[in-house]
């Protein structure tokens, strides 16, 4: 009859024993970090690790194992299924550090592991005491279960230290997984009595020990390729981990960590933009304290979405915030997510661009005076001369001496002039309601064509049109698209003044678009002078404001199309008016809805 007594047991065997076990937990905890630390998308990798993990602590205690029963008065007898428990205890840890590592999810992974490497445990241990040999065997279930109990306990207590991440946090968690594992080992021993139907005999005995000599060294040998190898990777890690660190230290952008909307880490250079003078001021604070109000309901739907969900694009948003001293900070955001130990952790690179913010207003202000300058000195240009016109002639009819009826018809004519500039100047400046109804583009076309005719016809300018009776419908206002193509029509007989042929194509693209293409044969104008058109007041006439052509932008703009330009020196030029085709189907339910309003400012323009 065989029966463990802890309290007789060498003192030196207690110590390598227990050695040994914490040495093998120190070296799976080295490697489950590595395993963490390969979260590069080679899945492969991580679940090697994990395999190297669970061998290394199969290892561990199978060899502790070994050398407490050569302490005890077990008899260690070595028979073919001795590495039995070995490799079927492997996949159950395997199995138990898959779920604590991969499956974040998972609530209670930690007790699952616990009891999963528990479980492989009691198999190691009492797998290996059964041979051929035993006569008798009778079990403590109680003592077995408080075993069992205790050592899951303190795996779980090994698991709780290592997520912590403290300082020293693998030679802890190690320590209480190798003290566990002796008390598993010494109180499943004391459960067991076991009757032998021989003597272990001398002869036996000494091959028994060469054999558990050689099998000792074969595992520790085993255990400091393991060791050391872990040792090298992760010195090779910590190296990697201290570039990072002053790389992230010494960047001069903002980069923050979040988790569950709270500040989490923020490097020193978050911490001088927010006017933070410790990183204790915002750690653990909620990340909307700071920020704008009007951006909270943006920031929660930028921070649920999902990585990916733009493909080829960069999260990247523009947010306001406050400093802690009340400063209002303007910053542009990239932002990518990750899992740390089963947390949906995301990272901010933030930059500062409020200066820039302020340059960007100061020139768009800049831009507003000029462009105001402009139009003041081109309205008071084109009212100043007929005023001079008419202010001498209320001089003469003030001295009496000529005949006032002379002079009315260009006093009208003049005040028509200034009346009409006042017009399109209200037109661009006042917003207007209008009500869009289906127009047949071709039926405008030709109602414009026969109000420039006689001017056409004057200057010897052929109207070159193929007249179709199957109308082209879009939405708008019919006096506004009439508007347009009038003063296109006009601009192109002023251009050709010795005569020529204006052509015009109306047709529908791909996409329901119409198109409309108005050419002349003039002289063109050059690059330069087709970027500035559109632009009030500019004009390559010798009379003329600049403000028709830049109405006529405006009136296609607002109807939802665009208006383009091609010119070639001593070849002509075309202007080309893009409006969305309407389908007569549509108009019902496009007459349902209320009135359109026109925008207010005009397009900018690309030819």
């Amino acid at each position: 009859m065989m029966k463990a007594m802890i309290l007789q047991l060498n003192p030196f065997y207690i110590v390598l024993a227990l050695t040994i076990m914490c040495y093998a937990a120190y070296a799976m905890f080295s490697m489950i970090d590595h395993s963490n630390s390969s979260s590069s998308s080679n899945s492969q990798a991580r679940s090697g690790w994990i395999v190297g993990a669970a061998s290394l602590l199969t290892l561990g205690h199978w060899t502790m194992h070994v050398v407490l029963l050569l302490a005890s008065d077990f008899m260690l007898v070595i028979a073919w299924n001795v590495f039995l428990p070995f490799f079927l205890s492997v996949p159950i840890t395997f199995c138990g550090l898959y779920l604590y590592l991969r499956k974040p999810w998972v609530r209670g992974r930690q007790w699952l592991c616990a009891i999963f490497i528990s479980a492989s445990s009691v198999i190691l241990h009492h797998l290996t005491q059964w041979t051929e040999a035993i006569e008798q065997f009778s079990l403590n279930p109680v003592l077995l279960s408080i075993s069992i109990l205790l050592h899951a306990s303190g795996i779980f207590i090994a698991l709780v230290i290592y997520g912590m991440k403290k300082k020293f946090y693998r030679m802890i968690s190690g320590i209480v997984v190798g003290i566990s594992t002796m008390m598993l080992h010494k109180l499943s021993l004391e459960s067991v009595i076991v009757k032998y139907e021989h003597i272990l005999s001398l002869d036996r005995m000494n091959d028994y020990l060469l054999l558990v000599a050689f099998i000792l060294s074969v595992t520790t040998l085993l255990s400091l390729i393991f060791g050391y190898t872990s040792w090298l990777n992760t010195r090779k890690y910590v190296m990697i981990n201290k570039q990072y660190k002053q790389l992230v230290e010494n960047s001069m952008d903002t980069i923050a960590l979040i988790k569950d909307g709270k500040w989490d880490y923020m490097n020193p250079s978050g911490l001088r933009m927010f006017e933070a003078a410790l990183e204790a001021q915002l750690a653990g604070s909620s990340i909307y304290s700071l920020l704008q109000d009007h951006h909270h309901e943006e920031m929660g739907r930028w921070l649920d979405k999902q990585e990916g969900d733009e493909a080829g694009e960069l999260d990247f948003m523009e947010f306001q915030w406050k400093t802690l001293k009340g400063n209002m900070l303007h910053t542009e955001i990239v932002k990518t997510s990750t899992v740390q130990s089963g947390v949906l952790v995301h990272q901010f690179i933030i930059r500062d661009i409020s200066q820039r913010k302020k340059y960007e207003k100061q020139l768009i202000d800049s831009e507003k005076l000029s462009i105001a300058g402009e139009l003041a000195a081109g309205i008071a240009h084109e009212i100043r001369n007929p005023l001079t016109s008419l202010k001498g002639f209320m001089q003469l009819i003030a001295t009496g001496r000529i005949q006032q009826n002379r002079y009315y018809p260009i006093i009208k004519s003049e005040l028509a002039r200034i009346e009409s500039t006042v017009s399109e100047m209200l037109m661009l400046a006042k917003p207007q309601v209008y009500e869009f109804k289906p127009v047949n583009v071709r039926k405008v076309m030709e109602e414009s064509m026969g109000m420039v005719g006689s001017q056409a016809h004057m200057q010897q300018v052929n109207l070159q049109y193929t007249l179709m009776e199957e109308p082209i419908w879009v939405l708008g206002v019919n006096s506004q698209l009439k508007q347009v193509f009038i003063n296109i029509l006009k601009n192109a007989i002023e251009a050709m003044p010795y005569g020529g042929d204006i052509t015009i194509a109306i047709a529908i693209e791909e996409g329901d678009v119409v198109r409309i293409d108005i050419h002349d044969e003039g002289d063109g104008i050059t690059d330069e002078q087709l970027s500035k058109m559109g632009q009030p007041f500019y004009t390559t006439k010798d009379k003329g404001t600049g403000l028709g052509l830049m109405v006529s932008y405006k009136i296609i703009y607002n109807h939802g199309g665009k208006i383009t330009a091609i010119s070639k020196l001593e070849i002509g030029t075309t202007i080309t008016i893009r409006l969305p085709h309407y389908k007569p189907a549509q108009e019902k339910e496009q007459l349902s809805k209320p009135s359109l309003q026109a925008a207010n400012d005009v397009p900018q323009r690309k030819e």
